[in-house]
């Protein structure tokens, strides 16, 4: 997909861009100086991977994600809140990386779960015990073959190790043997479709930063790349945001915005009425970021006044810090951050005050609204 710079109607763009660069602008100055900065940045991860199924059509609670990812499940994750924590982990590995790893060919291949030719070369395969011997024994060709079907199992034990170890997303395990195409689709190149798309990078280099992840954004949902893993633009994007200096205080929560504008303008044929949209979105998250970060600091300022005359060892402090940090907390979560019973993190929790947000009796959840 080609843009032509010279027919971008910019008169149009103009003011949804203008909002946009101020509002990213003062959301990036303020997460930078402000005291719950950390508490902001690690709870954008959960509220726009929650955003990012959300603009996908499909609908995970935040909370159950929390509990996931603390490996605390309430109840047996679903395929939508499994690729939710693949989103979540996308997140902080992009978060972690030099503000452009993601948008070249390796950080596009380690966010896709790709394994290149060199690093399986690098990697010992995997041999049993069988197998070596077989090795020896030439003229014995069934030990050959049972030990070679232990080594092609312990390969896959360990992808599945790495996979456990968020290495390798979840959404990128497909077997390479599929003849009747019933996972990948053979004419759908994602290679060339992801080199067409990383084109679009140095026509966006020449806009304002706002506008060029605007096209971007649009390049990515008219080509398409990854069906498996359509997340990932918004992601790139929000990194885009970053590479450029736009947003460096966090990984900005693109999909928070995206969820406020209806779909009709973000898939219009209309490519001015997209860009519009996609520069609203931005600004849109942008404000509901200078909000968060309000009730956090309302928050923070409410629960630390309860640490007034307390004894210097007070693990107190240590439960506002998880309750800024995630969205929902659970004893649990609280007990095992602090280092006490769950008994004393239910005792610690009511003396913060902390606002019940589930209404259950069972798997109950702490947070700041």
């Amino acid at each position: 997909m080609r843009y032509d710079l010279a027919t971008l109607p910019l008169t149009t763009l103009l003011p949804a861009m203008t909002k946009a660069e101020d509002m990213l602008a003062r959301l990036d100055e303020r997460v930078l100086r402000h005291a719950v900065s950390n508490g902001f940045r690690e709870r954008g991860h959960f509220f726009d991977a929650v955003g990012a199924l959300w603009v996908g059509g499909e609908l995970v609670h935040v909370e159950d994600l929390v509990l996931h990812d603390a490996h605390v499940d309430a109840r047996a994750p679903t395929h939508e809140l499994t690729i939710a924590h693949a989103v979540l982990r996308a997140r902080r590995r992009l978060w972690s990386a030099e503000p452009d790893w993601g948008l070249g060919m390796a950080g596009l291949a380690a966010l896709r779960g790709d394994v290149g030719d060199a690093e399986e070369a690098a990697t010992p395969r995997p041999i049993s015990v069988e197998s070596a011997e077989a090795e020896e024994e030439d003229d014995d060709e069934d030990e050959n073959d049972f030990g070679m079907d232990f080594a092609e199992i312990d390969a896959i034990i360990a992808r599945s190790g790495q996979v456990l170890d968020g290495k390798i997303p979840e959404a990128r395990i497909v077997t390479k043997d599929d003849p009747l195409g019933l996972i990948q689709d053979q004419d759908w190149d994602e290679n060339e479709r992801l080199e067409n798309w990383r084109s679009v990078i140095h026509q966006a280099d020449l806009l304002p930063p706002t506008l060029g992840a605007a096209v971007l954004f649009d390049a990515w949902e008219r080509l398409e790349p990854l069906r498996r893993q359509h997340w990932l633009g918004s992601l790139l994007v929000s990194a885009y945001l970053r590479s450029r200096g736009k947003i460096t205080s966090h990984l900005f929560c693109l999909n928070t915005g995206l969820k406020s504008v209806r779909r009709e303008r973000r898939r219009s044929s209309d490519g001015t009425t997209r860009l519009t949209a996609f520069l609203e979105a931005m600004a849109s998250s942008a404000e509901a970021g200078l909000k968060e970060l309000d009730r956090l600091s309302l928050a923070k300022i409410q629960m630390e006044q309860r640490l007034k005359d307390r004894r210097s060892n007070s693990s107190l402090p240590g439960v506002i810090e998880i309750v800024l940090s995630r969205p929902i907390v659970s004893a649990s979560m609280v007990a095992r951050h602090v280092g006490v019973t769950s008994r004393g993190a239910l005792n610690l929790v009511t003396e913060l005050g902390v606002r019940e947000m589930t209404g259950r009796g069972r798997y109950r959840g702490w947070g700041v609204l």
